[in-house]
């Protein structure tokens, strides 16, 4: 760094004197002239730019200052900054000035230049934020992609304020609000879904880097955004085409049998019924032969339309054949219900349809197959699905054979509902006094570490007769008995027991959480707070540790009573979950009004997280948002994939819980399967 130099010039700013240091650095040492301008060693163009901007100074009064390059003896070239202001001495004008080496300054603004010359060729914006979102600098593909303009520098365009909040809406929770400088996390690669200035919904690939002080306090975010609507859109349909039929639109055979496998996979866990209906429409043949395979089709489209109308929309409806539909419905209670959905769905395509003018008397074959309990054990999940869709298949064939336009269900061995029912509540009056409740243990982990954060302690009534049954099978019997309270209370004190216990022998992190779901009916009992409290009191576990879920239809139930109990709760310290949200209700204006912690996305949402074609990400990504802009932690159940893992991290959720994570696990085999590798250090998928 060469020294500064100070010099006295005239009005028409010409050298009237300078220090050593001035003619050292503009001069290269020689000796002064007086009348010369301090750029007259310039680039011969460099020095007209000078003196065209001393001219607008002196029009304009603006401050003074340029830059320009020397040569040096030494044959390298140096640049140099002047800057000069007017001072009136004794009624005569004269400049003082300095001229300092800003060679450094001007390579390294070269340098930014370049780099985001190429960013804009690579198509990427590029945007940086200071702590409090206002925008500090964005390069022209942002102005293009996110329509930033220049008043957004001046912290007034709607663009960059609506980008940014995008930004912290999607980005995980312990980005913001946890700081370790060791840890990746304080770097972000996801997605977020954005409105470009042409009013087109985007989605935009984001890199965001968070810089923070030395006292973890954010100093500024960085963004790099690149639009991959096209590319995600050009995969979407490819995919699209090669598991949809191409006049309905409906999935067809391939991807019917996937989802046949998915629900036989979930049923494993959840109990649920899952049946196939088989439907073989009537006439087809005729119409096509009669009057043309034109109006054939738009039969089939009719038809088509039909079906999904009259099916629920969480059932799945493919068309696999010419004339062959199948429906795939899941958590039907037995094999009545089913039959009665199967003549509910043949009747909506049964009778007159009116076709280019052309009457035509519509009918179908109905064949319906529930899984089985032997199914489950000896097939795989995929072969299981082939199986259930050839026994619909056998049915529906049963079907015509008897007359058609009937519906058959392939096992004609009945069980009597009601009764099973009420043997069931008489001996759930007896389970709890015998010990036949018992805990499984399900761990919930961080996306974005991989830690356990959490641990769900989930019921299973170990019946002498029947085996294993989860909570889905007897929890209606025990809220309509009152049985649920006492339940309820031996599952907390229990559950609080184990984790008290893991975290005093080292095996648990000391902040882990322990999830219990609850019911409406517990919320709404004015002594569940007393009962709870006293239970954490007993087991000496903090109640910021304990996480209630609740199930989502308590969203909408605005009872004032659950609104207290759930206020006092959180008053200590007790956090609230929404469970399975996006089964049915999805209250969106209750879920701003109720006073909840976290956000648990069912898992019929995350199931197609992770495939090919997209799926539900759109769906998942605006939950996460909007969660997120509530200030909820969002957690994924049923995650049984590692590809659901790696996109729900894209898609900024928090915590993941599923069997890809691990199984639920009894207190012994947590122990020693699952933390016995090091308080939750990696997931444990089940076997």
């Amino acid at each position: 760094m060469l020294p500064i130099g100070v010099f006295e010039a005239d009005t028409d700013c010409r050298v009237l004197w300078a220090n050593d240091g001035y003619r050292t650095l503009v001069l290269g040492g020689a000796a002064i002239v007086a009348g010369t301008a301090p750029w007259v060693n310039a680039l011969p163009q460099e020095r007209t730019d000078c003196e065209q901007q001393w001219r607008a100074h002196k029009e304009t009064g603006a401050p003074f200052s340029v830059q320009f390059r020397i040569g040096t003896p030494a044959g390298e070239t140096v640049w140099v900054q002047v800057s000069a202001e007017s001072n009136i001495s004794h009624g005569v004008t004269k400049y003082f000035g300095t001229a300092i080496d800003c060679t450094s300054a001007m390579q390294q603004s070269a340098l930014s230049h370049q780099l985001v010359s190429l960013l804009d060729a690579s198509g990427e914006a590029v945007l940086i934020f200071d702590r409090a979102g206002n925008l500090q600098f964005a390069n022209e593909v942002a102005t293009t992609m996110i329509g930033v303009t220049e008043s957004s520098l001046t912290n007034t365009d709607v663009a960059a304020r609506t980008f940014m909040q995008a930004i912290r809406d999607q980005l995980p929770r312990e980005l913001l609000e946890q700081y370790d400088p060791t840890s990746p996390i304080n770097k972000w690669h996801g997605e977020i879904g954005f409105r470009s200035p042409d009013g087109l919904p985007r989605t935009l690939s984001v890199v965001v880097q968070v810089t923070r002080d030395r006292d973890g306090s954010v100093h500024h975010w960085s963004v790099i955004a690149s639009d991959i609507t096209e590319a995600r859109q050009l995969q979407t349909e490819l995919t699209r085409q090669a598991t949809h039929d191409a006049l309905t639109s409906l999935p067809n055979r391939v991807l019917i049998l996937r989802k046949i496998a998915e629900a036989i996979e979930r049923s494993r866990t959840t109990k649920n019924t899952v049946a196939v209906l088989f439907i073989d429409i009537d006439k087809l043949k005729h119409v096509n032969d009669t009057i043309g395979h034109a109006v054939g089709d738009q039969f089939i489209v009719t038809i088509a339309q039909r079906l999904v109308t009259a099916t629920r929309p969480s059932d799945v409806v493919a068309r696999i054949g010419g004339d062959e539909f199948v429906v795939l419905c899941e958590g039907l209670l037995d094999e009545h219900v089913s039959m009665e959905v199967a003549d509910r769905i043949r009747l909506s395509i049964t009778g007159p349809l009116i076709l280019q003018g052309i009457e035509i008397d519509s009918g179908a074959s109905v064949g319906v197959a529930l899984v089985s309990q032997e199914m489950l054990r000896t097939e795989s999940s995929v072969d299981a699905a082939v199986t259930l869709l050839r026994c619909a298949d056998t049915a529906m064939y049963r079907a015509k054979q008897r007359g058609r336009g009937r519906c058959e269900l392939y096992n004609n061995e009945m069980h009597s509902a009601a009764r099973e029912r009420l043997v069931l509540s008489g001996q759930l009056e007896q389970a709890l006094a015998a010990r036949q409740f018992s805990l499984v243990y399900q761990p919930l982990i961080s996306a974005h570490t991989n830690r356990t954060v959490a641990i769900e302690a989930l019921l299973r009534w170990n019946h002498p007769e029947r085996g294993e049954l989860s909570p889905a099978t007897f929890l209606e019997l025990a809220e309509e008995s009152g049985l649920i309270n006492p339940i309820g209370d031996w599952v907390l004190g229990a559950a609080s027991t184990a984790i008290r216990g893991w975290i005093d022998s080292g095996l648990l992190d000391r902040h882990t959480a322990l999830h219990v779901n609850v019911s409406r009916r517990q919320l709404a009992d004015t002594t569940f707070v007393d009962r709870v409290s006293t239970i954490l009191s007993q087991t000496s576990l903090d109640a910021h540790q304990l996480v209630l879920e609740t199930s989502e239809s308590t969203l909408i139930d605005n009872n004032p009573t659950i609104l207290r109990t759930v206020t006092t709760l959180k008053r200590q310290g007790v956090r609230i979950a929404v469970d399975d949200f996006g089964t049915g209700y999805s209250s969106l204006s209750s879920l701003r009004t109720f006073p909840a912690d976290q956000l648990k996305l069912d898992g019929t949402l995350v199931r197609d997280v992770g495939r090919t074609d997209g799926g539900d990400d759109p769906i998942v990504r605006s939950l996460i948002q909007l969660a997120h802009s509530l200030n909820l932690t969002v957690i994924a159940e049923w995650v049984s994939t590692s590809d659901q893992v790696d996109r729900l991290r894209i898609l900024g959720c928090d915590f993941l819980q599923g069997h890809h994570i691990s199984a639920p696990l009894t207190e012994k085999a947590m122990r020693e399967n699952y933390l016995g590798t090091g308080a939750g250090a990696g997931p444990v998928p089940a076997k």
